[in-house]
């Protein structure tokens, strides 16, 4: 059983090993595919044309293989064929069009490998002459015609027109070489007809010859279509008006029997209308009435129709105005709330031959406005507190006649100001004082006063817009002076309170003293003692002290205060304390002043009887107009029982 196992997979295997031998190879491959027109690229009409598609392929073996060619015309498959012989594919265009013009190319597709030719362009010129037909050549006015145009032949889409003369009729594109219109000649008369067509190529259009032309007769309808309107002239608007649609058979030509085709029948119908508004119908006669009115839209028009034959006549009214459209106004030209106005309602003519003034009445809508009519077309009353709309209605025998509508805003008086300061008032230092008022229509004019004198006026015409102004005070009293006038309509301005805002005056004047407990007022202090440098300036606080060591750059001490002094104290003095030292100050104006240095320095010794006393000297130099430390003579204090120290003071 294994023997014949193995002997099977042997056999199996040899008889498929050559068919997947020949499928993984390459059998074949595409060496060039060709485009040709014969007889040629450019050709007339009706010359009968090839496109022949050549394709050289090397295949190894006698199989055949299946090819699959395409015919591409500007693009766009036209033509597909599958073939497994070595010939050319030939595709025909017999008799050819100059719908046929455009760019060709083919395609070959073997087992999936591809390869297209170059493309070849082919140009058919020439198109054949249109043909016209009618349905006939005699025809009563309205009555409608048939035409048919064609172009022989001719292929791809096509756009017909037809022409009376020189004028177009009617024009229709359509996909074959023959078309058919319906159309009505509006006048009596002989009429030539003709007409062309175009055909269209890729982006490009060609346009024929004319066709024959033919004559068509267009005889007038043995009917008159009659449209008459009383009265014939001097017609106002409220005016009856009687209008009258008939149809006469022309029994006065002795030529009309009763066995005319044309004559009046029940498919004869009557339409009278004014525009778009159908006014009456009828069969043979059509009477209408109406009130007349002044600026009429349309004409009157009268119509027949029988079967396809159709006449109208039309007739234009003038309409004479019986009295204008009102306007209304308003006075004054603005108000505020609460405020009184007077609305006027008036025609600015009327036909004095036709109505007697007191026939023309005005009334207001809505009748609830609250105005009480003072004469004739004139009323008067307080404004509403709110936006309202108003409409004047003038009204005489019927007629009636609406303004515009008039729409009453009143404004709202603008409220008592407030006046602030925009950020820090500084003593010389410019800032802005903002006027605003929490309510008031636009434009506010807001005036900036200094004790009722007016400085200067600002105008706010928007709600994003302020009044600000910028000044500059010289002391913290002339701050109260400012005031500020909100004003928008006739009568006087609002006015705001006095300006009432802290005030920053800037350091100045800036000192420093040393002092002990004992002698606060004096530079007098022993080794030990407890050391005041007492810093002081003038300005506003609070104010933020700083204390300096000549030769070091960090303070030694800090301390903020709502008082113009502060001291640094050294608790117990010693020969380490000499030194230079100065303070610095500043305030929320955020100038920074130093004072004049002082030295507390080691001084010479003295002798008092037999018993030596060491002294400490504190100096306060001067400060010549160069800025540059100057000395003189020192005024030395005498020396106190008990102390240890001579203090001695430069005077300025």
């Amino acid at each position: 059983m294994a023997v014949f196992l193995l002997l099977f997979s042997v056999l199996l295997f040899s008889c498929f090993l050559p068919r997947t031998v020949v499928y993984a190879q390459r059998s074949f491959t595409i060496r060039d595919i060709t485009l040709s027109i014969e007889p040629g690229p450019d050709v007339r009409r009706d010359i009968n044309v090839t496109l022949r598609c050549r394709a050289i392929v090397s295949v190894s073996g006698q199989e055949a293989l299946s090819r699959e060619y395409t015919i591409y015309k500007d693009s766009r498959p036209i033509y597909t064929k599958a073939s497994s012989t070595l010939e050319d594919l030939l595709y025909p265009l017999p008799h050819s069009r100059v719908s046929n013009s455009g760019r060709y190319k083919c395609a070959i597709n073997i087992q999936g490998q591809q390869m297209s030719s170059r493309v070849q362009k082919l140009t058919v010129t020439g198109l054949s002459k249109p043909l016209l037909h009618l349905n006939k050549s005699l025809v009563m006015n309205g009555e409608e015609l048939t035409a048919t145009c064609t172009a022989p032949n001719e292929t791809g889409s096509i756009l017909f027109y037809f022409y009376e003369g020189t004028k177009e009729i009617v024009e229709e594109q359509v996909n074959s070489d023959q078309v058919e219109v319906k159309f009505r000649l509006d006048s009596e008369g002989i009429h030539w007809i003709h007409c062309s067509y175009k055909v269209f190529v890729g982006g490009d259009s060609l346009k024929s010859n004319e066709s024959n032309s033919v004559i068509v007769s267009v005889k007038e309808l043995p009917f008159a279509v009659v449209l008459e309107i009383a009265p014939q002239s001097r017609i106002y608007e409220g005016d009856l008006v009687f209008i009258s649609c008939t149809v006469s058979n022309g029994s006065e030509d002795p030529h009309l029997s009763s066995e005319d085709p044309h004559l009046i029948s029940e498919e004869t119908h009557l339409y009278l209308s004014q525009g778009n508004k159908l006014l009456s119908s009828g069969h043979t006669k059509v009477n209408y009435s109406m009130m007349a009115l002044a600026n009429s839209p349309e004409d009157f028009e009268c119509k027949l129709e029988m079967g396809k034959i159709k006449k109208t006549t039309t007739k234009t009214v003038l309409v004479l105005e019986l009295f204008s459209t009102p306007t209304l106004t308003m006075s004054p030209a603005e108000v505020f709330q609460k405020e009184y106005l007077t609305l006027t309602c008036k025609s600015k003519s009327y036909a004095s031959e036709r109505l007697r003034p007191e026939e023309l009445t005005y009334t207001l809508d809505p009748l609830q406005s609250l105005l009480i009519p003072k004469e004739d077309g004139v009323f008067f009353g307080r404004v509403l507190q709110y936006d309202f709309n108003y409409t004047c209605v003038a009204t005489a025998r019927g007629i009636v006649k609406r303004s515009p509508t008039l729409t009453i805003r009143p404004k709202v008086f603008v409220s008592t100001p407030k006046i602030s300061a925009v950020g820090l008032v500084v003593i010389g230092r410019p800032f802005q004082i903002l006027c605003q008022s929490d309510t008031g229509s636009l434009p506010i004019n807001y005036t900036l006063m200094e004790d009722y004198e007016p400085l200067r006026t600002v105008s706010v015409e928007r709600s994003s817009d302020q009044a600000v102004f910028t000044v500059t005070i010289s002391g913290s009293e002339q701050i109260k002076r400012y005031m500020c006038e909100a004003k928008n309509s006739r009568k006087e301005g609002e006015l705001s309170k006095r300006l009432s805002v802290a005030v920053v005056e800037p350091l100045t004047e800036p000192t420093l003293i040393a002092g002990s407990a004992k002698f606060p007022n004096l530079p007098d202090v022993s080794e030990g003692d407890h050391l005041y440098l007492v810093c002081s300036v003038k300005g506003t606080p609070p104010v933020t002290f700083k204390w300096y060591r000549v030769g070091s750059e960090l303070p030694l001490y800090i301390t903020m205060s709502h008082d113009t002094n502060a001291d640094y104290q050294i608790p117990a003095l010693s020969k380490d304390h000499s030194g230079t030292y100065y303070c610095e100050a500043v305030n929320h104006a955020n100038n920074v002043v130093r004072s004049d240095p002082v030295v507390i320095e080691d001084a010479a010794p003295l002798f008092n009887g037999t018993e030596k006393r060491l002294t400490n000297r504190v100096r306060y130099p001067l400060t010549s107009a160069a800025g540059a430390a100057t000395r003189s003579q020192p005024q030395c204090i005498s020396q106190r029982a008990g102390h240890d120290f001579l203090f001695c003071i430069e005077r300025k």
